[in-house]
């Protein structure tokens, strides 16, 4: 295989793991997430940038002490080196997927819950 095609919307919407990696190219990730109401994904800093879009759901965008809400269709760049933060505001599943540039976790990871994480960052590891 050389590169990856999906229908987001419908593998965004149906994921249901709070981090899945799905493909992972050398400059490039993309990443599914799906946070529990009240859940987030808890203040970070990369030193990569990270593009951030919501499929389901509606949450706050914490990016340098300024918050920012966010529905369906709302995306996100965060900078590197920006502080930040995405909280589920809603009643229902946060569901959203993001593109690391460069890669930041381990291909495959999969990540069932929040309480399940720990940190597994880009061993240099490529999809293919």
């Amino acid at each position: 295989m050389k590169g990856f095609v999906t229908n987001i919307k419908i593998a965004t919407r149906t994921n249901v793991d709070y981090r899945r990696v799905l493909y992972t190219g050398e400059h490039c990730q993309l990443v599914l997430m799906c946070l529990r109401p009240g859940e987030e994904i808890g203040m970070e800093v990369h030193t990569l940038d990270q593009f951030i879009r919501i499929e389901q759901g509606s949450a706050t965008a914490i990016l340098d002490g300024v918050e920012h809400a966010l529905v369906v269709d709302f995306a996100i760049v965060v900078p590197s080196g920006a502080q930040h933060n995405i909280i589920n505001t809603g009643e229902g599943e946060l569901k959203l997927y993001t593109l690391y540039a460069p890669p930041e976790h381990r291909d495959g990871t999969v990540v069932h819950t929040k309480a399940e994480q720990k940190e597994e960052h880009f061993d240099g590891n490529t999809t293919e």
